[in-house]
């Protein structure tokens, strides 16, 4: 009896496998809210927060919604896998099932991938205010001018141990992730009001070269000298992300709020990723002597709350 015959079909069922079972960079998610799209683009009207409560005098002062916002255009996305019917019809080891597998893998590495490149050009994009995401200049209504690309001098930190830009100590890291938090929890609202002052969840995202510090600023009950570590004293949920994609930063951390109801980001989706098949039996099959298998999908990602987010630079 000869060996099975490999088929499309498997390999559909391998891809949809693999998708199910790979949700994707597990950051994700909390630095940004999905939110589903129905048309060519959409508009995200940042309306301002909430009134704070006041003493009752000569009535009710009602306070109305501010207009800024932000519009995200979807953009088709693919990626095509092409393999020749030869190779097909003689894979006896699984490599094409691998190769479904792994187009999976990328699919869902997609969203790591916008929000990595918003990340990376934060410094030098506006976002719904007009100012840069990462930025010095943001104000609305009473807020006053507020910064979130803050820049710290590690070599006049009270640590007993100390490092470069490029290679901070556990000490200075853990000082530069309380700083970044310090400077969230004292934003302050278009009615004046602190904007984070129930924020107690975030994530602090690096570079690889960034690792060893940032794991050991986040975990380390002691830092190298002796001394206790401030950032595990606090009340807060730090979570450390290594974040491959952003090699460029080599003495920059984000921090971001992640327990907020709005996020840094938004991940926007007109139509989920499918799997189109060119296979056994297609015209392109028949004119080509290949196969091609294609994920399709109409999507975008784009800055949402500058609020909860923080650049910080590492400078001496």
């Amino acid at each position: 009896m000869g060996a099975e015959v490999l088929s499309s079909r498997a390999v559909q069922g391998k891809f949809y496998e693999t998708l199910a079972v790979n949700e994707g960079r597990s950051w994700v998610e909390p630095v940004s809210m999905y939110i589903p799209s129905d048309q060519e683009s959409e508009t995200y009207k940042w309306l301002g927060m909430s009134p704070a409560m006041r003493e009752w005098i000569a009535g009710r002062n009602p306070k109305g919604l501010r207009n800024n916002g932000i519009t995200i255009e979807n953009k088709h996305f693919e990626a095509t896998l092409r393999i020749r019917e030869e190779d097909f019809r003689r894979d006896k080891t699984g490599q094409i099932l691998i190769r479904a597998a792994e187009l999976a893998d990328r699919t869902q590495e997609h969203w790591a991938s916008l929000i990595s490149t918003l990340i990376l050009n934060g410094a030098a994009t506006v976002c719904y205010d007009g100012d840069y995401f990462f930025g010095d200049a943001h104000a609305e209504g009473d807020s006053g001018t507020q910064d979130n690309n803050i820049s710290i001098d590690i070599s006049a930190m009270a640590t007993g141990v100390h490092g470069s830009i490029t290679l901070p100590s556990v000490g200075e890291m853990a000082i530069c992730i309380l700083s970044g938090i310090s400077q969230i929890l004292g934003y302050k609202d278009d009615q004046g009001e602190p904007f984070n002052d129930l924020a107690q969840t975030f994530t602090v995202m690096a570079a690889p070269s960034l690792m060893a510090p940032l794991l050991g600023a986040c975990s380390n009950q002691f830092l190298a000298a002796g001394e206790s570590n401030p950032l595990i004293a606090g009340n807060f949920k730090v979570t450390p992300v290594v974040n491959s994609r952003l090699t460029t930063m080599a003495s920059q951390i984000c921090v971001f709020r992640t327990d907020g109801r709005a996020k840094p980001f938004i991940r926007q989706e007109e139509k989920a990723v499918e799997l189109i098949m060119l296979a056994e039996g297609s015209e392109h099959a028949k004119i080509n002597g290949e196969y091609l298998f294609g994920v399709d999908t109409w999507r975008n990602a784009g800055y949402g709350l500058w609020q909860h987010a923080c650049l910080v630079t590492l400078a001496n």
